[in-house]
């Protein structure tokens, strides 16, 4: 944290430096673009997997530009705080920073959306992680099933054995690297939903197919057969591009285990729901992104846009609330995922 803590405090002194110089001048701030047309997919050092990594293009804010003003100064807002946090050697999550931005600093901040896109643009600036910065992510996830676990100085916990809420993830990095794990699992199974995740917690899937459950509580994957729900896949799968510095890290080999248009036979016409708009540009985007890399993916996408319709996976209860087990189960053993 150290070195970031210095970054920073080199950033700020460059700054007056041009500052108070002969020729005074505000300087720009040089951010590496965080978009498509920078981004392009290679391997990691020693890895099989597929992730996004940024070029060398840059984009800038700028004072001395009306459009560019507000996101300039909220730049330096963002990087105060994060240099307050590091000396205090504190962490917070994004959304308390919001508040406290909303509090410090109400003209330049009213979103946390503007305060992600700006934490995005000190990690450009500053080249480091958002984990670095002293930020860490809010603890919404939840894990259950073959895994032993054990944090420093408590008991050994079964995750087998607890409620269908499951053991809730913190979001600081540093505690879950001090987490000893221990699991027989075969399978990890990605949910988008905290109610498919009950469901399946419940039903003990577990118990019949050796897998660990983890849900993000939001974030579409195996439980989401629309568009959205593909793109969040090909962001567990490649990485994000507004993460690019860092999606290397993140990125992981998932398979599409949920519905896909060999499916639709098990679920009532009237169940399926109509496109929307959004669906359809998010659709169309996919479509023409090099994120698309298996012709799988375009087939089923080209499918959901010919019919106009998507799918969700809660549709399969008309079968009965434990048909959704047995119905992953089965893909699981066949190999049904892609």
């Amino acid at each position: 944290m150290r070195h970031v803590r210095a970054r920073i405090e080199v950033s700020v002194l460059q700054f007056l430096k041009t500052l108070t110089s002969p020729t005074p001048a505000i300087s720009d701030l040089q951010l590496i673009r965080r978009k498509s047309n920078n981004s392009h997919f290679r391997r990691g050092l020693g890895s099989d997997i597929l992730s996004i990594f940024l070029s060398h293009a840059f984009c800038r804010r700028s004072l001395m530009k009306a459009n560019n003003a507000k996101a300039f100064i909220r730049v330096w807002k963002v990087m105060e705080l994060c240099h307050q946090l590091l000396c205090q050697e504190k962490q917070v999550t994004q959304r308390e920073l919001f508040y406290k931005l909303i509090c410090d600093s109400p003209d330049y901040f009213t979103s946390q959306h503007q305060v992600n896109n700006t934490i995005q643009d000190v990690v450009s600036l500053l080249r480091c992680s958002r984990r670095s910065l002293g930020i860490m992510a809010s603890s919404r996830g939840a894990i259950i099933g073959r895994l032993l676990l054990q944090e420093p100085g408590q008991e050994i916990l079964d995750c087998s054995g607890l409620g269908t809420s499951g053991y809730a993830i913190t979001g600081d990095l540093n505690l879950l690297n001090k987490l000893v794990f221990h699991s027989d699992a075969r399978y990890i199974i990605v949910v988008e939903k905290d109610a498919i995740f009950q469901r399946l917690a419940e039903d003990r899937i577990f118990n019949y197919i050796p897998c660990i459950l983890i849900t993000a509580k939001g974030y579409p994957d195996l439980a989401t057969r629309n568009p959205a729900g593909l793109a969040i896949l090909c962001t567990y799968k490649f990485g994000s591009i507004k993460m690019g510095l860092e999606a290397f890290k993140y990125a992981c080999n998932v398979k599409w285990l949920g519905l896909r248009g060999a499916d639709l036979s098990l679920i009532p016409e009237d169940s399926l729901a109509e496109l929307k708009p959004r669906d359809l540009l998010i659709a169309k985007s996919l479509m023409s992104s090099e994120m698309m890399l298996q012709d799988m993916y375009r087939e089923e996408l080209a499918l959901m846009m010919e019919r106009g319709r998507r799918a969700e996976i809660e549709a399969l209860y008309c079968h009965g609330y434990d048909f959704l087990g047995k119905y992953i189960a089965k893909k699981i053993v066949q190999g049904d995922y892609t």
